[in-house]
């Protein structure tokens, strides 16, 4: 157990030797992050391990998936619903709940209130510039929902000559995807990019088949000396069938299975984005910046989890209107930093939800009609405001860093709806709910030379209860009375190059999570809770090695426990117990040949560890190790080929495994894609 590991000797044995490691190093620690600060600053300035994935990885991978990408960063965990919907484990199990931010260019991709577990399909990762993790709670310069981590997707300048590119994929189970990209300068001033991307799947499941369609525009526009402005419009299409998890037999014998036909369980996603950050740097130690922003998002959704007993069809939709403030302020040697800033959001949202009766034929549903009848039909308007405080103190190889963010949130919330509540359906009167939080942060990062540095932080988050855990409350009492989660991290870590092609990290943190939010199931119902408190403790341990002229070496680890330290609901106690759906283990090693200038093929492994399927701790998923295959050949200096084999052993495994709380439930699972291969052809011009 992670709780044993952290406590053994050897791991401080293992801290002492990488201090000593401290006298080998040739080079300089140099990679630049932007998610930190809101702006680029070196690595060896960030107290906490930014997981990175620059333009080299999203080339060398080729994302059909985002787990593809982001589960090669240590403690990153992605699973793959179908088509690219996902739950996220980092520092926590794997989750639907709110605890993850996702940006685009630093802006939150969705308000805190209306958190979705697959929002990253509504990013286009695969033609982004880099994708940026910070691992555990943001910094003052993030508020609520930061709690597990932070992905960060950061958009591709425009080119500095006119260019455009051509790059369709074919693949098992009816892959097609075109990626294209058109761009350059407009004027002196003025230069532009345009990305689409086309994806469209089958799936290896029955009825289960995929499309989406993103576009985006970005302006980069020299206003003058000192100003800058970045406009980006991005939009995105999602048309998913829905899956249905497997019983033990389904799920040994025919994977490919489905109990939802047709339309069944399907959801259609469309969002919108649009920004524009004007930096304005009027001198060398000063830099303002304001970002306004607009959101509008459409989600209709039947979900899948409630067809057994509660079946619905739903329609979320908000519009976003907000702003970025930012002043930076620092001496000319950089000793003393000092940024302020305040964050705006102000979203009105709807929800409406249809009561279906089912048509099935056996275990299989083939149809479902909407009848008149709504559950719910409400409106939610939420405005938050975010003032913060960063500044960093440099003195020596002593960087010290203190925040203070202040987070305020008020819904305003009306039932539409005149009709009786139900038991099965219950709904809170009209009201107007506020959350206030101040949270601190404390980093200390030591140089222990030119080529490795050590840290420490501490730091206090919280996430306001979700619009739909408030107000959607299904069979639960009083859920507008749920508790904000408040959260506790202190985390360590060393990094370093030990020589000009070998560089380290490796990270300890110790979390504590109070009135963690749990969705709870049993045989009838679902409810919506507040559970005591649960603690996450953990390892990451990440090297990237050249070896020699033709061999690369890439790996990524994570070791992780979460466990209640006190849980108790009306099934049991559970405190002392490992919380479901954690696996104990994740992580990749990758070995990368290069035996021609012009050819490259690289063998990943990928292992998921063993978990526990429920709170009661009986039932188990044993883990899953994959491989996959990734080759290029270079035709030309415009053309390259590529390959990629998912699932090379073509190993039954499942992406998410649980069970329900109480006598003779099932375990059920979500069967991994078989063997895979996709096939591509990049031409730049």
């Amino acid at each position: 157990m992670i709780r044993t590991y952290l406590e053994a000797p050897w791991v401080h044995g293992l801290i002492l030797l990488l201090l000593g490691w401290s006298q080998l190093a040739h080079g300089t620690l140099d990679p630049i992050v932007v998610t930190g600060i809101r702006e680029s600053q070196n690595q060896q300035a960030v107290a906490g391990m930014v997981g990175v994935a620059n333009s080299d990885d999203i080339a060398h991978v080729m994302p059909g998936h985002p787990a593809e990408l982001l589960n090669r960063i240590p403690g990153v965990h992605i699973n793959n619903l179908g088509g690219e919907g996902h739950m996220t484990a980092i520092r926590q199990p794997i989750t639907t709940q709110g605890v993850y931010l996702f940006l685009e260019d630093g802006i939150p991709t969705r308000p805190s209130g209306l958190f979705n577990h697959n929002a990253l399909y509504e990013v286009n990762g695969a033609q982004a510039h880099r994708v940026e993790v910070i691992k555990g709670p943001g910094s003052a310069l993030y508020g609520s929902d930061s709690i597990g981590g932070i992905i960060n997707t950061i958009s591709q300048p425009a080119p500095a000559a006119v260019e455009w590119s051509l790059n369709p994929e074919w693949g098992s189970y009816g892959w097609r995807r075109f990626l294209t990209h058109v761009g350059g300068p407009i004027t002196d001033s003025l230069g532009i990019r345009v990305n689409a991307n086309s994806t469209q799947s089958t799936g290896f499941r029955d009825h289960a088949a995929y499309t989406r369609h993103s576009g985006s525009i970005r302006l980069d526009h020299a206003l003058g000396l000192t100003t800058d402005a970045v406009t980006h419009i991005a939009y995105t299409s999602v048309q998913q069938r829905g899956a249905s998890a497997l019983n033990t037999a389904d799920y040994h014998h025919r994977p490919h299975h489905n109990d939802y036909h047709n339309s069944v369980g399907r959801r259609d996603v469309q969002a919108l984005r649009i920004s524009t950050a004007i930096t304005h740097t009027p001198s060398p130690h000063q830099e303002w910046s304001i970002t306004p922003f607009f959101r509008s998002n459409r989600m209709q959704l039947m979900p899948s989890w409630m067809l057994g007993y509660d079946p619905n069809d739903r329609d979320y939709r908000f519009q976003s209107y907000g702003a970025l403030l930012k002043h930076r302020y620092q001496t000319a040697d950089q000793s003393r930093v000092l940024i302020t800033g305040l964050d705006l959001d102000y979203t009105p949202s709807t929800y409406t939800e249809y009561r279906l009766t089912k048509e099935s034929q056996g275990s299989v549903i083939v149809n479902t009609t909407q009848t008149s009848t709504r559950n719910y039909d409400f409106r939610a308007n939420q405005l938050s405001l975010s003032p913060y405080l960063h500044s960093e103190w440099q003195y020596k190889q002593v960087r010290v860093i203190g925040g203070l963010r202040y987070d305020y949130f008020s819904i305003d919330y009306t039932d539409r709806l005149t009709t009786p509540q139900t038991a099965m359906h219950r709904r809170p009167p009209a009201q107007v709910r506020t959350y206030a939080q101040t949270n601190p942060k404390f980093d200390v990062i030591y140089a222990l030379s030119p080529n490795h540095s050590t840290y420490a932080t501490y730091r206090q988050s919280f996430r306001a209860p979700g619009i739909g855990e408030l107000f959607r409350s299904g069979s639960s009492l009083q859920t507008d009375q749920l508790k904000p989660v408040q959260t506790t991290a202190l985390e360590t870590g060393i990094r370093g190059r030990l020589t000009p092609a070998l560089t380290y990290s490796a990270t300890a943190y110790h979390m504590v999570v109070n009135n963690d939010i749990l969705t709870v199931t049993d045989a009838t119902t679902r409810r919506t809770i507040n559970a005591g408190t649960t603690v996450h403790d953990g390892l990451e341990l990440g090297v990237n090695a050249q070896l020699n002229a033709q061999w690369r070496l890439h790996t990524g680890l994570g070791l992780n426990q979460h466990y209640y330290r006190s849980f108790t609901d009306k099934d049991g106690d559970y405190t002392g117990n490992t919380v479901a759906r954690s696996p104990v283990a994740t992580g990749t090693a990758e070995i990368h040949y290069q035996p021609v200038e012009r050819a490259t093929i690289a063998l990943e492994g990928e292992h998921v560890g063993g978990y526990y399927v429920d709170e009661t701790n009986t039932g188990r998923y044993p883990g899953h190790t994959l491989l996959n295959l990734r080759a290029q050949y270079h035709v030309s200096k415009t053309h390259t080929l590529y390959g990629r084999m998912m699932n090379l052993g073509n190993v039954r495994y499942s992406t998410y495994t649980s069970k329900q709380v109480g006598p003779n439930r099932p375990i059920t699972y979500r069967p991994g894609q078989p063997r895979t291969v996709i096939i591509g052809l990049k031409s730049k011009f």
